[in-house]
């Protein structure tokens, strides 16, 4: 693993963009997140780094030569390194590149963000052990818990055509369901619609085709970190499920954050793994030291809700959920190693889905079905309405950041969905 802290950390660096400076900003010099942007005269995507309230047009101010970011993102981690120096330096108070970089700058708020990078191909996991046994209990109340998810990162294939980028609003789904007292089952709306509080790992180096990846080298291949959201129509998921798992309940929409953080900008933030006591020891291709040591992620994750009423009446709305990636029960480079010890070869742009992440608390469920018991007991919100399911008109936002005593906190922006009303209320046959 290359987690080197260096001068770019450094807590005492201001920077010539006022923005940057202020304690709140989840986009401090410290921090430099790569993301794809475009004004209302750009053709094209362009590559951006955040700064403050703005975001630097790395081409525009002579860093790169190209605009396209999954190239950016397979450079060597030394080079990767460089590049985040080179940004570094330009943004400082006292930079004499600041004319040329201040010229590249344009204002958050004027422009387009959309996703990241090209999405490839994408893995959802199930990297919480909290989530899989509050769910497990509800769906298996003898046996919550598979045998095999303490041996292995249990994960699927999901669709990348409907990763959309934060801000963007989607329909509720449309499927089949089946209740228990129903002799047949039937088409229409989701009623029962969920969202999932993830991280998304993006990947940057790309691998031969019958080559792993060992645990030594995993994070190398790993470009940054975002907020995901992999929304989830739970009643057609409980109908689809077996033998094979989610479908249609999870391929109509998920929705990622613009920023990627990298792996270098999140050094300091970075904790001992360890299982608890009397699990299994990992298989010894999913342990190394390194990993340990400090293979963990400390981000704090929140999870706040907007209704369509709170909106009309100016409430921002109400954080619902907390929990931290720290508690993930599979680490990022224990992602890498097994999803390619079988040769399987990832590409610059791959996303995986960290699965959803829930704390010990059965207040920081990462999920509907978690905080309201199946919707069996609704959630009260402060302004009188309640929620077991998501509603038209409801916002999601996911939020992030990583504080460290010594180190500057940086952020991750935000994750934001909002439920539209389905296209049609039933189809049938002619």
């Amino acid at each position: 693993m290359s987690l080197a802290i260096d001068g770019t950390h450094d807590p005492a660096l201001q920077s010539w963009v006022e923005s940057a400076n202020d304690t709140g900003s989840d986009f401090p010099i410290q921090n430099l997140p790569f993301g794809r942007f475009r004004g209302e005269d750009d053709a094209d995507w362009r590559i951006g780094v955040a700064i403050g309230d703005q975001v630097l047009d790395l081409r525009a101010a002579k860093v790169i030569d190209s605009c396209d970011m999954n190239r950016l993102m397979r450079l060597l981690p030394e080079v990767r390194r460089s590049v985040r120096q080179a940004i570094s330096e330009g943004l400082r108070v006292g930079s004499t590149q600041q004319n040329t970089f201040k010229a590249a700058l344009r204002p958050q708020s004027e422009v387009e963000l959309g996703l990241p990078c090209q999405i490839g191909d994408y893995t959802d996991f199930y990297t919480s052990v909290h989530h899989a046994t509050t769910i497990g209990k509800q769906l298996r109340p003898d046996n919550p818990l598979l045998p095999n998810y303490k041996w292995i990162p249990i994960g699927y294939h999901g669709r990348a055509s409907s990763i959309v980028p934060s801000g963007q609003s989607f329909r509720r789904p449309i499927g089949q369901t089946k209740a228990a007292d129903q002799a047949v089952p039937s088409l229409g709306p989701c009623r029962r619609l969920d969202y999932e509080l993830e991280i998304g790992v993006l990947i940057g180096r790309p691998n031969v085709l019958g080559e792993s990846i060992a645990m030594a080298s995993a994070e190398d291949h790993v470009f940054g970190v975002g907020l995901f959201n992999d929304w989830s129509a739970r009643d057609i998921q409980a109908w689809e499920y077996q033998p094979l798992g989610p479908f249609l309940s999870k391929n109509f929409a998920s929705t990622l954050s613009p920023w990627m953080v990298t792996v270098d900008a999140l050094a300091p933030f970075r904790a001992p793994f360890s299982r608890p006591e009397g699990d299994p020891e990992p298989l010894d291709y999913l342990q190394s030291t390194a990993n340990r040591e400090q293979g963990a992620f400390n981000i704090e994750l929140e999870v706040w809700l907007q209704t369509e009423r709170m909106r009309q009446e100016g409430h921002p709305g109400e954080r619902i959920s907390q929990s931290n990636y720290r508690d993930a029960y599979w680490t990022v480079a224990q992602l890498v190693a097994h999803h390619t010890v079988n040769g399987c070869n990832l590409r610059a742009g791959d996303l995986f889905g960290s699965g959803t992440l829930s704390g010990p608390n059965p207040e920081q469920g990462g999920s509907l079905m978690e905080l309201s018991v199946g919707g069996k007991q609704p959630l009260h919100l402060t302004n009188g309405e309640t929620r077991s399911w998501l509603e038209d008109g409801d916002s999601i936002v996911l939020r992030g950041y990583c504080q460290q005593e010594g180190f500057r906190r940086i952020g991750f922006g935000e994750c934001r969905g909002t439920v539209l009303p389905a296209a049609v209320s039933e189809r049938k046959a002619p």
